[in-house]
């Protein structure tokens, strides 16, 4: 007999492998949104639009305090982290008009180093307020001016004494005496010097942007002005007389003076082209050019060309006053070498341990 079914009762009938598929799909979406959470997870967080992000920029403020008396001069706000000394400078003229940004030297400690004025202020601000020392470096002049100023002079006053001025020299004096031709060559040498170093300082030498106290303008015009007119008085008295060994002596070193000014302008030429090019990375070579050859031998051929003209001239001359003013010269340049060399041997050590200062063979 077959069994009657309960027409009321629901059946239930489970497919094994209905429920199998079941769970399988769901393991399946699991593992897949567990894999993208992991995907999300890893790219780090999703950055935010541009609309919605924000910067905020940290302003500094640079106390200015008078070196000697520690008093408080003013307070430089709202300075942004990319600014420089110089920027300082500027808003501390602007509070105080009667200091100009090239007069004004700040340090960081009252017996440190002024400030270059490109250091960056963020790279001295330990907390938000800076505090620099303020000190009146005196009224300046720009380097331009320093030696435009320098070597005019020297021209000009030399000139004067050539043409015999009647309140320098005696015209009847003047007018007897027979004047050597070595009085025409050392005029003509003379301002030969002078203005090849004015057209350098227009056209061949770049200067920074630095100034000079006026003082130090003042120091260097008497020293050139004062020799210059000394010089010029005995070359070109009436009563002047040539040198001991004549016209040979005179070509001789008429010669060399021609030939180290020449040097001396090519050096000059090479030095300004380096830092031009902005190659300052290796030391300066010798080019195809013969007065450059004295780069093997020294580091600051400039200066021994400058020195070899001065005692040329007064071989030339064969007067007392070049002889004391080419000795001083020559003290001075070798001692702006011997600095200059020690800078030049912190930078390129292997190129220039084997060369000399200024004189050569001489180490």
């Amino acid at each position: 007999m077959l069994k009657r079914q309960n027409p009321g009762a629901p059946e239930h009938r489970r497919d094994p492998a209905a429920d199998g598929g079941a769970l399988s799909m769901s393991h399946n979406d699991s593992r897949s949104f567990f894999n993208l959470s992991q995907l999300v997870l890893s790219a780090g967080q999703i950055k935010p639009s541009p609309a919605l992000k924000h910067s905020k920029v940290t302003y500094f403020e640079v106390e200015i305090v008078d070196v000697q008396s520690k008093k408080q001069i003013c307070i430089v706000d709202k300075v942004p982290p990319a600014s420089t000394v110089l920027d300082v400078k500027h808003k501390f003229h602007k509070a105080c008009p009667q200091w100009y940004p090239s007069r004004v030297g700040l340090q960081l400690e009252r017996n440190g180093p002024f400030l270059k004025d490109s250091i960056s202020i963020q790279s001295l601000a330990v907390s938000s307020i800076i505090t620099l020392y303020f000190t009146d470096l005196g009224q300046q002049v720009g380097w331009t001016t320093f030696f435009l100023t320098e070597y005019t002079g020297p021209l000009l006053i030399y000139l004067l004494f050539y043409i015999r001025l009647s309140t320098i020299y005696d015209q009847a004096e003047s007018r007897k005496n027979f004047r050597h031709p070595v009085v025409h060559l050392a005029c003509f040498c003379h301002c030969l010097h002078y203005i090849r170093h004015l057209l350098e300082t227009l056209f061949v030498h770049k200067f920074s942007e630095g100034h000079t106290p006026l003082k130090n303008m003042i120091k260097g015009c008497a020293f050139y002005w004062g020799f210059t007119s000394w010089i010029a008085y005995y070359i070109n008295h009436p009563r002047y007389t040539p040198p001991s060994f004549g016209h040979k002596q005179v070509s001789y070193a008429a010669l060399a003076f021609l030939m180290c000014e020449a040097g001396n302008h090519f050096i000059n030429v090479a030095l300004a082209h380096q830092t031009n090019s902005g190659n300052r990375t290796c030391f300066p070579s010798p080019t195809y050019n013969p007065f450059t050859w004295l780069f093997l031998l020294v580091s600051c051929p400039n200066y021994t060309y400058e020195a070899g003209s001065w005692i040329s001239f007064t071989v030339m001359t064969q007067t007392l006053p070049v002889g004391i003013f080419a000795f001083l010269m020559v003290i001075q340049m070798s001692l702006w070498a011997q600095k200059k060399h020690k800078l030049y041997l912190k930078r390129f050590y292997p190129e220039v341990r084997r060369k000399a200062a200024m004189i050569p063979i001489i180490f």
